[in-house]
């Protein structure tokens, strides 16, 4: 294996998750700072949105318009052009507690997962159901019975998604239907132990870099199981995301842990970048 060399990007975050790479910049969510971050990879940023609630996923409609996952109060926001933060869908009719992680299709459609049960303090686990939120804000459920939906991606052409079920160390495929249904549920992969699957990306030959927080690093994953690389990440690695020019830039969004009001007092989180040979690819 190739030997990789981390490198700081950003330092000072409460918790950073949810990276998407677009138009030369890195955005994310400072899930515990309650705020939607943008920041170039030589580590130049900018909050682009401040938040009354815990932040995640992101994604945008075809419009440009950006999708923010409120997590406090069970909402997909949506960030206007004149800076108005506004209610896009309610998510309480599928998602139990805390929506989490999300991904946005080519024509607007966002899928969000939830955690399923509280985290802190650490309740009872139980199954979740991911939520479809259509172009027009209705909500409809995609799927059921997840362990903790996290990381979810879609394929290049559009067919495929696989989600992260973080507590049961595994990666999930659906098919994609062309109204945006999910079917024919599959295992796409199982994580190594005691790995678990939290923020991902695809890349141009079809694996998908996992952090996984357990283990302090990120794995290259193929269908089926196999681990093609893994990266040390020093400490607990929460997301990952293929941006740079040519997508080759592998940012790592590490923390010490994930607990909020430590997040919040200690601001330890930050990201580290490394160069790989396979391009991004997918969604997001």
């Amino acid at each position: 294996m190739p030997t990789r060399t981390l490198r700081p990007v950003l330092d000072g975050l409460a918790f950073g998750e949810g990276p998407r790479w677009r138009d030369g910049r890195l955005y994310f969510s400072d899930m515990h700072a309650h705020e939607v971050v943008a920041v170039t990879p030589d580590g130049v940023r900018e909050t682009i949105v401040e938040s009354p609630t815990a932040v995640s996923g992101l994604g945008w409609l075809p419009d440009g318009r950006m999708l923010i996952v409120s997590m406090d109060d069970n909402k997909l926001m949506r960030l206007e052009a004149d800076g108005r933060l506004v209610e896009h869908a309610d998510l309480s009719s599928v998602s139990t507690l805390n929506p989490n992680d999300m991904v946005v299709d080519a024509k607007g459609r966002a899928y969000v997962g939830n955690f399923g049960f509280p985290l802190y303090p650490r309740g009872e686990m139980k199954p979740a159901r991911m939520a479809r939120v259509d172009p027009d804000g209705s909500v409809h459920e995609a799927a059921d019975g997840l362990i903790f939906p996290n990381g979810p991606v879609i394929t290049p052409d559009g067919k495929t998604l696989v989600v992260g079920e973080t507590f049961a160390s595994r990666m999930t495929a659906f098919d994609i239907a062309p109204d945006g249904s999910l079917s024919n549920r599959r295992l796409w992969a199982p994580l190594p132990e005691p790995a678990v699957p939290d923020g991902c990306c695809l890349d141009a030959e079809g694996a998908i870099w996992v952090a996984s927080p357990t283990t302090n690093d990120v794995l290259r994953l193929h269908e089926g199981g196999r681990v093609s690389e893994r990266i040390d990440a020093g400490r607990g690695a929460f997301a990952c995301m293929l941006g740079g020019d040519d997508r080759r830039i592998l940012f790592i969004f590490v923390a010490d842990g994930s607990d909020p009001k430590i997040s919040r007092e200690k601001r330890t989180a930050g990201i580290v970048a490394v160069d790989v040979e396979v391009a991004g690819a997918g969604l997001p």
